[in-house]
């Protein structure tokens, strides 16, 4: 072992009541108990704790009781030149008081989550190796898994390595793979370079299986590429059980929806996002991504399953339940970005277990999630078609009928555009009016069309949160339109027939004029929907935005404008925290020039009731927990500017005296 896997070496002893936990207690919607033991709180990604502690008469006395500084903060001091992680958005996981985190850098740490004293970390070392592909030095956390003796800290890297390590201990286990890890570009069916081939996300663990996915160049200059086949390891021992293939092999069902045997070299189709389960059904869901390239399709004609759908499967034996396709021949980069939902709902009386899932063109489907049967019908709508040489959009594509959509969707009506002043209205027109446009699904254009939602949503990586209480979804969402300009590659450096040209800043998120957002507001929003109904109960703005700056143009304050949400929602029993600010970017975002914040809402209106600054910026999801009688709310936060500064973890609670059993 060398002197950088160093160990902070105290022991971390399981309390009795932990050794009577099982993963199925931990599959119940909502986190009751007082831990987190799982990225989304509980396997199903409700994001919700029963704790109570914290309510709209006290959460004005919040106040920061801890903070951990990231080990990735020495190496960063030392090579600032050479090492540049982006955001920290990492959600700790707590079990028995100790809290869970992987870095951006690829170490792991347990942090005491009533002191928040380092007890010990991990170097897996992959920060000393190249530059990871995509958004290099990023990583969204660990999972956790136990048979009440042994205790396992499950953390897949950047470098594509699955490591398995001690939770009591942070040594890798032994007898898990070679020495601890496991090698995840071994196993696909067809070499993958480890360089365009990485791992960002926290696994899913169901019963005795950790199940993995991937995050894949998103950039590739050949249509040859890794495929995003998603698989399952023995928790155990580290061997492979099973392997689903998002891109169909062979003889497999689906095969004929990659035309031409694209399916042998394509790649891609990942699940990149995070995942969900339910440990009573024994099933994972799996959101996917788009295939290579995510604009043009001409090499690989036809709907290609199993890209941008919502799978699921046994997770013992990777056997496919059910599946749903959300974009058919993906051109627009609608990655499902987030895991899905699990929430049990009535509808017309009927009780079902449901899953739902939010996407990045604005809609949500919910599905019942043993049958994945449609809760309310999906229709198969007319879309517009390609006029791209070689290339064969979909006829349709499925269009919920409930709920209604979150996010503005397409540029259809003059209506959805800038109107602060006529001039500010006409001059968005003829900024709009230089591409081609058109509703929801306009497809890539030589000319250049503008898209909205973008490939930045609607909806994130953070996912949305649940209430098991009142069956609501709280869903944070963004609009930024950008533009998709295809063009002729260098046949040497390429075989596509045509790449997306990204040349200007508009190519990546489309601005307005004088700077402005081109739409109406809000530009971050959180929707809050009742799926017992499907109907949305409220929508209200998410910060300030460019509130300050129409202010200035037309004399008059416009009130909250909205900008984009930093992390995900979480849920308590008596509040909505939502973590936003603190960070510079495009006009209205990230942060929109709003001071870094953990805001409460009241669940039912949406109302801001209290607002608490954070020192650095927000950007992993908070979660909540409790220990000794006194509840914690933790989350991530990064030096103010991405990729700038100090990051670590900082945790809220009452003052000692406020804090009560229960």
């Amino acid at each position: 072992m060398t002197s950088s896997q160093r160990r902070l070496a105290t022991s971390v002893l399981m309390p009795a009541w932990l050794a009577l936990a099982s993963a199925a207690a931990w599959g119940q919607h909502g986190v009751g108990a007082g831990d987190w033991p799982s990225y989304g709180g509980d396997f199903g990604s409700t994001k919700y704790t029963a704790l109570d502690q914290i309510d709209r008469d006290n959460v004005a006395d919040l106040e920061v009781v801890w903070g951990w500084e990231s080990p990735d903060n020495a190496e960063l001091a030392e090579r600032p030149r050479m090492l540049r992680p982006g955001a920290y958005k990492v959600t700790p996981l707590m079990v028995g008081g100790v809290l869970y985190v992987s870095t951006s850098f690829g170490q792991v740490a347990a942090i005491d989550g009533e002191t928040g004293a380092q007890k010990w970390v991990f170097d897996t070392e992959d920060w000393r190796q190249s530059r990871p592909t995509n958004l290099g030095y990023n990583h969204r956390g660990v999972g956790y898994w136990t048979d009440g003796e042994q205790a396992r800290i499950l953390m897949p890297t950047n470098q594509a390595w699955l490591w398995a390590i001690d939770a009591h201990t942070g040594e890798p286990v032994g007898d898990f793979g070679v020495e601890g890890k496991v090698d995840l570009t071994q196993g696909l069916g067809r070499p993958v370079q480890r360089r365009i081939y990485s791992v960002i996300s926290a696994p899913m663990i169901i019963g005795d299986t950790v199940i993995v996915g991937s995050s894949i160049f998103d950039g590739p200059t050949r249509k040859e590429m890794p495929p995003g086949h998603v698989r399952g390891f023995d928790v155990r021992t580290g061997e492979q059980k099973w392997i689903f293939h998002t891109i169909p092999q062979g003889e497999e069902p689906g095969v004929e929806t990659w035309e031409n045997e694209s399916w042998t070299y394509s790649g891609n189709t990942n699940v990149w996002s995070l995942m969900s389960g339910d440990p009573e059904l024994g099933y994972v869901y799996l959101p996917t991504g788009t295939p290579t390239n995510d604009w043009y399709g001409g090499h690989r004609l036809g709907d290609n399953l199993y890209a941008e759908s919502l799978v699921c499967l046994d997770a013992d034996t990777g056997e496919k339940v059910w599946h749903f396709q959300f974009v058919h021949h993906g051109l627009w980069d609608y990655d499902v970005p987030a895991a899905p939902n699990l929430i049990d709902i009535t509808v017309d009386g009927e009780e079902i277990k449901a899953v739902a899932q939010i996407t990045k063109q604005g809609f949500i489907y919910v599905f019942d999630r043993a049958t994945g049967e449609a809760v309310w019908p999906i229709e198969e709508r007319e879309v517009p078609q390609t006029d791209v040489p070689g290339e064969r959009t979909s006829p349709t594509q499925p269009f919920p009928t409930r709920p209604a959509p979150y996010e503005h969707q397409g540029f259809e009506s003059d209506d959805m555009l800038i109107s602060f002043t006529p001039e500010l209205h006409e001059a968005a027109k003829a900024i709009r009016d230089r591409w081609v446009y058109g509703p929801l699904f306009t497809p890539p254009s030589l000319q250049g069309t503008l898209l909205l939602p973008g490939w930045g949503g609607g909806a994130n990586w953070f996912g949305a949160a649940v209430d098991p209480e009142t069956s609501t979804i709280y869903i944070p969402s963004y609009t930024m339109p950008m533009v998709v300009r295809l063009l002729e590659p260098d046949g040497a450096r390429s075989n596509f027939r045509y790449i997306r040209g990204m040349t200007s800043m508009e190519d990546f998120a489309l601005q307005g004029p004088m700077g402005l957002p081109l739409t109406k507001p809000p530009y971050g929003r959180m929707t809050a929907i009742d799926l017992n109904t499907g109907e949305h109960t409220w929508m209200k703005p998410l910060g300030d935005g460019p509130r300050r700056q129409i202010e200035r143009i037309t004399g008059e304050d416009p009130g909250p404008l909205g900008g984009p949400p930093a992390a995900g929602p979480l849920l308590t029993k008596t509040l909505l925290f939502q973590a936003q600010g603190g960070a510079p970017g495009l006009t209205g975002g990230p942060g929109g020039g709003d001071v870094a914040v953990l805001r409460a809402h009241d669940k039912k209106t949406g109302d801001v009731i209290h607002e608490i600054e954070i020192d650095g910026a927000p950007s992993g999801t908070p979660m909540s927990y409790e220990i000794g009688g006194r509840q914690y709310i933790a989350l991530a936060v990064s030096g103010q500017g991405e990729g700038e500064g100090e990051v670590g973890i900082v945790a809220l609670a009452l003052p000692a005296s406020g804090s009560r059993e229960g």
